[in-house]
Order: structure tokens, then sequence, then C-alpha cells
């Protein structure tokens, strides 16, 4: 059965841009804004549902999301053609493919009709299904005030320069570069990770001639690599009479010495910039090991040793 609605799924791409996380180009399904994405639903975009003489009593999304429910995720009617529903973004997990559906009356898969300039078709055994679509969330989009700038000095004379990267999962078209005075730009809001990226130039896929960070790809050639941190603080704030507390983690090699924390208000502190993922760490406090006790998050290390877990994402 979930073959089946899969193969009449509505699906539809999802990219966070800017604004928020406003879309660059509306298409039929769906639209985003600030942190939440609304389904719409409109009769007259679906021949099998409006040449029908049954009464539509309501409309439902059904998808991957919610296990492919026919009765969950009810849609408000706006008029007698326009059905819509509002969900934060929280409840989709990020950097994820959604198939998703309209059922109308719990009862009518709604197809849509062929004009659609996102529809394509795909194939399941000896049968063609048409309609078909896959929603994608990505976590990154493009904003004035994101957390970093990609630049390329030049090509002042290109018609079009795009960046593109594992962040958009090497879309094409998602994230036009403005022209500068010296150049092209886009700003990302990007969550901690490293990630590998180009740019698009009329067509022309090149790296970023100001990164020397390079890695390798499939293709025998290369892509730039950007790794981006969070500034992560480590409090204690036990202990105030001691004399020395050190930050010992994997990822200053398990140090006795180097990350000194400092008093501050009566809490020792430490500031680090980290890449996004799962680190072990302890404080050392006058010579003594001990985890974070305002931290339950605990695991064994290949020793047997228990540490707390700091997660960056």
């Amino acid at each position: 059965m979930k073959i089946l609605l899969q193969h009449i799924a509505f699906i539809a791409f999802l990219i966070f841009t800017a604004s928020g996380f406003a879309q660059n180009d509306t298409k039929k399904g769906y639209n985003i804004q600030g942190e939440e994405v609304t389904f719409i639903f409109n009769l007259k975009d679906y021949p099998n549902i409006e040449n029908n003489d049954e009464e539509v009593n309501d409309v439902f999304v059904s998808g991957e999301f919610n296990n492919w429910a026919k009765d969950q995720w009810r849609m408000d009617k706006v008029n007698d053609s326009i059905y819509t529903l509002k969900k934060d973004l929280s409840e989709f997990t990020s950097d994820f493919d959604w198939e998703f559906k309209f059922i109308v009356n719990s009862v009518h898969w709604a197809e849509p009709s062929r004009q659609f300039e996102n529809i394509a078709n795909a194939k399941s055994g000896d049968i063609w299904f048409h309609g078909i679509y896959n929603l994608k969330l990505y976590s990154a989009f493009a904003t004035d005030y994101g957390n970093v700038s990609f630049k390329l000095k030049g090509y002042k004379d290109a018609k079009k320069v795009v960046l593109s990267g594992t962040f958009n999962r090497w879309d094409e078209t998602g994230f036009k570069m403005k022209p500068t005075e010296d150049g092209w730009e886009v700003t990302l809001q990007l969550r901690p990770d490293i990630y590998q990226y180009k740019f698009i130039v009329d067509g022309n896929w090149i790296t970023d001639p100001r990164n020397p960070s390079k890695v390798e790809n499939e293709y025998d050639g290369y892509n730039s690599v950007i790794d981006v941190q969070k500034n992560v603080t480590f409090r204690l704030c036990k202990f105030p009479d001691a004399e020395n507390v050190i930050l010992s983690a994997d990822f200053n090699d398990w140090s006795e010495h180097d990350f000194k924390m400092k008093k501050i208000n009566g809490c020792w502190v430490y500031n680090q910039k980290l890449s996004g993922g799962k680190y072990h760490y302890k404080f050392i406090v006058d010579g003594k090991w001990i985890t974070d006790p305002a931290n339950t998050v605990k695991e064994y290390d290949y020793d047997g040793n228990i540490n707390s877990v700091c997660m960056v994402k």
C-alpha cells in the first residue's frame, strides 16, 4: 500500500533561501515563509477531483512525515477551491527527502494536471506513474544576515553565477549570486559542518580561486571545502574554590594543560569553536578528572571511561 501511495505522491522542491526560509521559485502545492511551510491545495489544479461530481468535504496532507496517514493532517478550507495547512519546519527532519500527496474525502488521491512545471514521471515494474515529485528539505538558506559569505572576484561579463554544494545537494539553481563591484556574492545561513562547493559561471563549474582547501571529486576534478564552525561555551558552575580547572576533550587530544578555564561570575568558562559533530570532554579540577555535572548525556569511550558528550549542530 505504501508503495502505491508513494507512486501517486505529491512531491515538491523546498529550498531554504532568502527572507528567513523563503523560497526562490514558488511551485504548486506549498509555500515557505518564516519558519513555517504552508501546504496549498487548489481544487482547480486537480482535474481528476474537480471533474468528479462528489462534494469535497475535507482535504488532508499525507506523506512519509506522518506515515501516510489519511486523516491526521487536515487542511483548513479557505474558499470553495483553496485549502491550506501550516506546519512548523521543526516537524521535518533537516536535509531529508520527503514524499507527500493530497487526499480528498479520505479516498481520492489528488493527481496534478500535466501543466505543472515541477512534474516528473516514475516507473515501477512495467507501469509508468505521472505526477511524481520529490520534496527536499535543506537546512541551508540564503539571507543577508547569514553566517557565511561566498565571494567570487571577477567574471563581470558573466550572465549568471550560481553557488552549488553539499549544503543543497549540488542543486544548480537554488543559490543565485548577486553582482558586486568586484565580482559576485551570496550569503548563506549554514549549520556547523564541513561542506564541499563550487561556483557555476554561465554553466561552467569552477572551484573557489580564493580558497586553497580542496578535495578530489568523482569526476577527476576538485571541489572547494569550507569548515563552518560554531562557538561553544563550556561552563562549570561548581568548585568555586578550585585553583585550576582544565577543559580536556577529544578535540584537543585530551590535553591536560592547554585549555585553562577562566572564572567568570562564579563559573569556570572556556569558549571553543567547533565543527558540527559529536565530541567527548571532561573537566580537570585541581588534578581530578570529572564529567560535566550539568550535562546528563554521557558515553563510554573505547577504553571504558565515561565522558560527557557535546553535540554541535
